[in-house]
């Protein structure tokens, strides 16, 4: 994992991305990691003090789900179920992560916070080039966020222990062998320092 002084995180030309912190998902994971709402708030507080935009990525689909293929394996099984339409139990961000004002939100439609949500062009249009990512779950938006970020030659840095995973091995393994190859991986403590560091 890098050590902070390693690496600084500008507020300038960089962006935080909480993937998926809506309730819903939130307690598939909070019992195996009761920190982590907290450690993942005192990352946007970080980020918000050092002039760092943060913005939310959050799944969500039209009434009906009418933007779900019957083709996908993953997301037609939603569609029977109704979760994440719009007012479906969950779907909000979770209340210790809420959004403060000044924040901005996309919502995506597939697993990656690209997919669908508009992301790229708002980090295009704030000048953003260096992505520090957080989010739930480690085997889905954060791997496939990073993939896509990492093609589109964003600088990237995933904050370890603000991510979680239903399979803690999963978590382990992309963290510690699979991100690094793309990606600075940090522990919340060091991003923090890191932002300290690089504030406007």
């Amino acid at each position: 994992m890098t050590e902070a002084n390693a690496f600084s995180l500008p507020a300038k030309g960089g962006a935080l991305l909480l993937m998926d912190f809506q309730t819903a998902i939130v307690d598939m994971v909070i019992k195996q990691d009761p920190g982590l709402v907290e450690r993942v708030a005192s990352l946007a507080a970080a980020a918000r003090a050092a002039g760092m935009p943060v913005i939310y990525a959050v799944i969500g689909f039209r009434p009906g789900f009418p933007d779900v293929s019957p083709r996908n394996k993953g997301f037609s099984a939603l569609k029977g179920s109704g979760r994440f339409a719009p007012g479906s139990p969950g779907v909000e961000i979770h209340p210790g992560l809420a959004p403060h004002a000044g924040d901005l939100e996309v919502t995506k439609r597939r697993v990656s916070a690209f997919a669908g949500s508009g992301l790229d062009l708002l980090l295009r249009s704030l000048g953003a080039e260096t992505l520090v990512l957080a989010g739930l779950s480690t085997s889905g938006v954060v791997l496939s966020t990073l993939r896509q970020a990492a093609d589109l030659d964003f600088r990237l840095a995933v904050v370890a222990d603000c991510c979680g995973d239903p399979d803690p091995e999963v978590h382990r393994v992309l963290t510690e062998k699979v991100f690094p190859r793309q990606a600075e991986v940090l522990d919340c403590a060091a991003a923090i320092e890191a932002m300290r560091a690089g504030k406007g």
